[in-house]
């Protein structure tokens, strides 16, 4: 967890650092942030940390409760489920729209992006897999002229990825993930925008369904 203090600032190595952590769920929902241990983890100052989570906090990773201080957040079902349904709209329609007006460079980098998700997958190393995964979103959205809706989608990123971060580490998804999205990306290649909608849909409610799934036993 040492921050290198070589590169960039150590506010925004900091911020990376447990952010991460959080996405990977090396701190999971729940757990207090408690700053002393912070700055001992980290090798950094309790104002570099203090920074890093009211930053946390405006994402929605990090929630401030009374008597506790700063925790990790949690995301319950119901607003999990709304997450979903938002995801599955906005990504269909960028699917579709995407097969109709990607140019081959675009399609490319979506290539290239699924490439680099099996390989983070084949390594162990989620985090490389949701980062690909973000590129790979926001190729397809913007390829599709979608960038008002792509806006939207960052402003859930935080909650998004922590779902997503959930829904990789499961059972299997390793190799059923990479499929549902190379359906994706095969359609788009052949131009076929309904396929593309219909792979998109099916992607997000399977990812749904697992992620509902674990938070409804997480409940119990």
């Amino acid at each position: 967890m040492k921050v290198d203090r070589t590169a960039k600032t150590l506010r925004a190595l900091t911020l990376e650092k447990l952010r991460s952590a959080i996405l990977t769920q090396h701190f999971k929902p729940g757990v207090r942030l408690i700053e002393r241990t912070l700055c001992e983890e980290l090798g950094v100052s309790r104002t570099v940390v203090r920074e890093a989570l009211r930053h946390l906090e405006a994402e929605g990773l990090v929630e401030s409760i009374p008597q506790q201080g700063p925790v990790v957040s949690r995301i319950d079902s119901a607003a999990a489920a709304q997450l979903y349904e938002l995801r599955a709209a906005l990504e269909a329609l960028a699917a579709r729209a995407s097969a109709e007006l990607a140019s081959e460079a675009d399609l490319e980098r979506m290539s290239q992006s699924l490439a680099r998700i099996e390989e983070g997958y084949a390594r162990g190393d989620l985090p490389a897999v949701l980062d690909a995964t973000t590129v790979f979103y926001e190729t397809m959205f913007l390829s599709g002229g979608k960038s008002i809706a792509w806006t939207i989608v960052r402003s859930l990123n935080a909650r998004i990825t922590t779902l997503r971060a959930l829904t990789i580490a499961s059972s299997g998804r390793n190799r059923q993930g990479p499929i549902e999205m190379r359906r994706i990306l095969d359609a788009l290649k052949r131009r076929d925008a309904a396929t593309a909608e219909i792979a998109c849909l099916d992607h997000v409610r399977a990812a749904g369904k697992i992620a509902l799934t674990l938070l409804h036993a997480g409940d119990r």
